[in-house]
């Protein structure tokens, strides 16, 4: 089956200025946002894909980055949307710029979390990673029911939640590099009962198309 990944649009427009955006900052996409998501699904329908599924976390930029996806790939079932997939909650980091976060926890916590996926002690992030982990697992679970080569999927989500999928579907690729997602970028996933093949990460619209064509001949 063929499991892509993407993440939400942007929630900020060029004068904004950017905030840790978890759980309980639940913020709208912004025009470019809208028109990110309206990009993931021309490019799922332009690569030929026919989705069996989508998925989405129960947040307004995750709830409409699927729908407007789906409107474009021309998806005719409902989009599911599931509260495992919902955004970390960033504790007291939540809502603060990196400086404001930066003041108190220093840049060095700031850059283990977005280089190495290493979450800050004390700062009340929740659910714990190991509950994060477990309901990525169930989620995959879910979607990987049907292992045929016919079966497609969405999942969107959030950049926090996208990097345990990286983890528990890479395995040991999973160290090498950053695992962050941009805005608007996609990931996929060939996976059979033996293994999960990454086939590209953190790629723009135009990219998943190139890979995906070239997938196809192959």
């Amino acid at each position: 089956m063929l499991l892509i990944l993407a993440r939400h649009g942007n929630t900020f427009g060029p004068g904004d200025t950017p905030v840790w955006g978890g759980a309980h900052e639940d913020l709208p996409l912004v025009e470019s946002g809208l028109e990110q998501s309206r990009e993931i699904g021309r490019a799922i329908r332009d690569a030929g894909l026919v989705l069996d599924r989508i998925l989405a976390g129960p947040l307004k930029r995750t709830r409409t980055g699927a729908r407007l996806a789906a409107e474009k790939c021309g998806f005719a079932g409902e989009v599911e949307i599931d509260e495992r997939l919902k955004e970390i909650d960033y504790g007291v980091w939540g809502g603060k710029t990196d400086g404001e976060v930066a003041e108190q926890w220093n840049q060095g916590t700031i850059d283990a979390w977005r280089e190495r996926s290493i979450p800050p002690e004390g700062a009340g992030w929740s659910p714990s990673p190991a509950t994060i982990q477990a309901d990525v697992r169930a989620v995959l679970a879910s979607v990987t029911r049907n292992l045929s080569q016919d079966n497609k999927v969405l999942i969107v989500t959030s950049n926090g939640i996208l990097r345990y999928f990286h983890k528990l579907l890479a395995e040991d690729g999973a160290a090498q590099g950053s695992t962050n997602v941009k805005t608007g970028h996609m990931c996929a996933f060939n996976v059979t009962r033996a293994e999960a093949t990454l086939s590209v990460w953190n790629a723009d619209a135009s990219e998943f198309r190139s890979v995906m064509a070239k997938s196809l001949e192959n």
